[in-house]
């Protein structure tokens, strides 16, 4: 892990852990990924981005756990399951999704299936 991974989870540090694991686990399961942290955002690319790690607000702050990290793909469809916490077309056949992950066993393999779906869509764009 670099060390501006490190620094984007310097106001939540609990947090880290849970990126490393969703980190490694994609990383397994993707292989070649390009990495890229923003401001409010870690990107995860191929030829173009499919995945993204922030603290977007995907639910209300009474709703939220004391740590958590906010995993956000695209796929071409809408995935209806109760794990989603929003879901948005930007473009037509595009469709973004936002899970609250707050714990490691929310990285499993379910997830893992979408983010490599989506890492699949992003490569033939």
């Amino acid at each position: 892990m670099t060390e501006e991974e490190c620094l984007f989870f310097a106001g939540h540090p609990g947090a880290l852990a849970l990126y490393e694991r969703f980190r490694a686990r994609v990383l397994e399961r993707v292989g070649q990924v390009h990495i890229r942290v923003q401001k409010t955002q870690i990107s995860y690319a191929n030829r173009h981005n499919f995945a993204f790690v922030s603290f977007l607000p995907s639910r209300r702050k009474a709703q939220r756990p004391a740590e958590w990290i906010t995993v956000s793909f695209g796929l071409r469809r809408r995935l209806e399951n109760p794990r989603i916490d929003g879901a948005v077309e930007p473009y037509p056949e595009r469709w973004t999704h936002h899970i609250l992950i707050s714990s490691p066993a929310q990285i499993d393999g379910e997830l893992l299936d979408w983010i490599e779906e989506a890492a699949v869509f992003a490569d033939k764009k």
